[in-house]
């Protein structure tokens, strides 16, 4: 099964080839987000995104809240450390 961990874009890093810094748990790392970015939402728009990230992609965009709770359960499961 795949599994889309829950982070927040602190960073545009790159926007010509669409990389970003995301925090998960307080870890940071290099991700693309070129599934995020169209003509509704240009690349700007992404920073400050709750998105559940996989493989290093940010999959797709998630609320504050959603993103709280898979955090939540995750922690609980032991799988953030």
């Amino acid at each position: 099964m795949c599994l889309g961990i829950p982070g927040k874009i602190i960073a545009i890093t790159d926007g010509a080839n669409r990389l970003a810094t995301v925090e998960v748990a307080g870890v940071k790392r290099e991700i693309n987000i070129a599934f995020m970015v169209d003509a509704r939402h240009p690349l700007e728009s992404c920073l400050g995104s709750w998105v559940l990230v996989h493989v290093g992609f940010a999959m797709s965009r998630i609320d504050e809240q959603q993103a709280a709770q898979m955090l939540d359960l995750l922690n609980d499961m032991g799988e953030l450390t």
